[in-house]
């Protein structure tokens, strides 16, 4: 990387850097938990011969125990495509504007997510519901472990709450489904047969710029033989966006295929099941108690707020032990 000539091949050099932040991602953690475990024990040492320093060996303690946990998840995600980039779908389930809401719920919940770990995201296709939320969106999450954080969250999410919409204040139930595939890398070959496609464009919807219904730069792209249908309509170029959308079927194909070939489409892709009763992963419920559960792992909390805010990591971390 101190060569002269190393940004002459601008591709090459980037691959190159984000090849040295992922290694870099997996010594200096280590190192750094080295170095304060032989901290630690010059510390005990120094507390058994002064008890006036068991406080501060306690507190650190404690600080060495969550650093320890910390790099035991990482350990985990050892995912051939863990370290990827993740594409991120929420879809509303059947109920109307419940259901879009409740999608539009959760996708904030990503989103801030996303900030609370310092992620970015991108937005590349969303649809409006007609009185409120989401129809579906879906976002590129950028990130070291994007994708292997994020895939816990694929399947149906459960919400339970008096409706804001219903005049007489019923509880209603709603479902969302949310699919998470990893970005592929230009490097891995998918085969896509052109006579398997349908391509569509149409004019982009919803809040945006001045290109909003004045052009036909969204595209649509459908994969008959698996009935995969992707869209991106977040560019102004109709050329971008079909480039985006043949980058998100190229992703959903090819975790299909590596589903049926390691033998657990039903238990990892499949798991997500139809968008209704009796196939979510986790229910949120708001009335007549306050509870976050889910239903894989038994983790659960009672503050929703939170959770809804961002806060899930304790679901995903439970998620990845189990699977470990």
């Amino acid at each position: 990387m101190t060569l002269p000539d190393f940004w002459d091949r601008r591709e090459e050099a980037q691959s190159l850097v984000a090849d040295v932040r992922t290694l870099r991602g997996v010594v200096e953690p280590f190192l750094r938990l080295t170095g304060q475990i032989e901290d630690f024990q010059v510390l005990g040492e120094l507390a058994a011969e002064d008890p006036g320093l068991l406080t501060e060996a306690d507190a650190t303690w404690d600080s060495l125990i969550e650093e320890l946990d910390r790099l035991e998840l990482v350990s985990f995600l050892s995912g051939p495509m863990s370290r990827n980039n993740a594409i991120l779908t929420v879809n509303a389930g059947a109920g109307g504007t419940e259901s879009c809401d409740w999608a539009a719920m959760l996708f904030r919940m990503y989103t801030h997510w996303c900030d609370h770990r310092g992620f970015a995201y991108d937005v590349l296709d969303m649809q409006v519901g007609e009185e409120a939320g989401y129809k579906n969106a879906t976002i590129m999450v950028t990130g070291e472990f994007a994708y292997g954080y994020l895939k816990s969250e694929r399947g149906v999410h459960r919400l339970v709450r008096i409706s804001p919409f219903d005049a007489n204040k019923r509880r209603h139930t709603s479902f969302a489904a949310v699919d998470v595939v990893p970005e592929i890398d230009d490097d891995i070959e998918v085969e896509i047969n052109e006579a398997d496609l349908r391509i569509d464009t149409y004019r982009a919807s919803g809040a945006g710029g001045q290109h909003v219904n004045r052009t036909d730069s969204a595209v649509r792209i459908t994969h008959h033989p698996t009935g995969i249908v992707v869209t991106c309509q977040n560019e102004r170029s109709q050329h971008k966006n079909r480039a985006t959308a043949f980058k998100i079927l190229k992703a959903k194909l090819y975790e299909l295929e590596q589903s049926k070939r390691n033998a657990v489409r039903d238990a990892d892709y499949g798991e997500k099941g139809d968008n209704a009763w009796g196939n979510q992963i986790r229910s949120y419920v708001l009335q007549p108690y306050q509870m976050v559960k889910d239903l894989r792992t038994d983790a659960e909390t009672s503050n929703v707020n939170a959770v809804l805010d961002g806060d899930i990591d304790l679901f995903i971390e439970a998620y990845l032990r189990q699977k470990k």
